[in-house]
């Protein structure tokens, strides 16, 4: 966690340069916010298992949260949607991406005793992603114009918007219900059994024919873990039956209808012998929620191969963070990750 945090923790450009440059501005921007919001989920986990003090970890995710609010880090979004995610709030535009995972990040805060710093931002960003997706065809928004619906990216504004719900005394849980009602009777892929990864942006039914992918999955099983635990393990354990893969090395594999010994992905990263970086990480999340210690320690044991752990004056890393420093934060907050709703305190709203 201190290497992470002194990686994170600095200014929004010195950030965004550990992004690679060959992935371009707006993955540069989505990895770079992920960093974040992963950052401060570790940090929340750490702090309800006492291995963080909580008056530091309040101190660090609002720090992360202030480079989040950065021009810098907004720029990938802004660029997309041609306006700024934060001075847009009453048209028709999604920023999906963007403001899902900033307030997500205010509920950890909130969460571990933060105090009301965020409010109005928060209360802000949370009734318009509400409204928006109240006013879309298919309780779904896009993460970017003219594109398809991407589920991990709405799963993250679904578990925002539980975790309001859990702050403020329901507000907003009837389209977290009604959302996951969709989810669990008409947006299952019919040969799998799993959350489809992608939807129309106009219809409620699924795609005729589209590919589910082994990282979407098992980010949607992550995801889940936060929202409705009992789907979550019927997802993860669908999850194990078609895209589990334990020879040579235990992990995820990207593609379920076909091998792929080598290739590259813009979301599964880089694809070595089936098996996709992000999904395997992701994946993590689940089998640590679940005390599935087997596929656990597979996963833990194919990243010390792939990741190669670096101690220096008591700061351990994978080696690989050098190169993606997003997968160390994914890494630390799915194997840290245990059940937090209980933990909710009421406000009003």
């Amino acid at each position: 966690m201190n290497y992470l945090l002194g990686k994170v923790i600095t200014s929004p450009e010195t950030l965004l340069a550990e992004m690679p440059s060959a992935i371009g501005t707006q993955f540069q921007g989505e990895w770079a916010l992920y960093t974040c919001s992963m950052t401060s989920a570790a940090l929340v986990n750490l702090t309800f298992q006492n291995l963080v003090d909580k008056d530091v970890a309040i101190d660090n995710i609002s720090k992360i949260i202030e480079i989040v609010l950065s021009d810098d880090i907004k720029r990938y979004d802004r660029m997309r949607w041609n306006e700024d995610p934060l001075e847009s709030y009453g048209d028709g535009k999604s920023h999906l991406s963007y403001i899902s995972h900033l307030a997500w990040m205010i509920g950890g805060f909130k969460q571990i005793g933060g105090d009301d710093r965020y409010d109005s931002l928060y209360h802000e960003i949370c009734e318009t992603m509400n409204r928006r997706i109240l006013q879309s065809c298919n309780l779904n928004l896009p993460t970017y114009p003219n594109e398809c619906i991407y589920i991990p990216d709405m799963l993250v504004a679904i578990v925002a918007l539980h975790n309001y719900s859990l702050l403020y005394q329901g507000k907003y849980n009837q389209v977290v219900e009604e959302w996951m009602e969709q989810a669990k009777t008409r947006w299952l892929d019919k040969e799998t059994g799993l959350l489809v990864s992608f939807l129309p942006m106009d219809s409620m039914e699924p795609f005729d024919e589209m590919p589910v992918k082994g990282s979407y999955s098992a980010l949607n099983c992550y995801y889940l873990t936060l929202i409705d635990p009992v789907f979550a393990e019927e997802q993860y354990q669908k999850l194990k039956t078609c895209f589990l893969q334990t020879s040579p090395f235990c992990g995820i594999k990207e593609y379920i209808d076909r091998r792929c010994w080598f290739g590259m992905d813009i979301d599964a990263g880089p694809i070595i012998m089936n098996l996709s970086p992000s999904g395997t990480a992701f994946a993590l999340g689940s089998a640590t929620f679940f005390h599935d210690a087997e596929v656990r320690q597979g996963i833990l044991k194919t990243a010390e191969i792939a990741g190669s752990t670096l101690t220096w004056f008591s700061r351990s890393h994978y080696l690989l963070s050098n190169v993606a420093l997003v997968g160390e934060a994914i890494a630390l907050a799915m194997r840290t990750t245990i059940p937090l709703g209980n933990q909710f305190h009421t406000e009003k709203p």
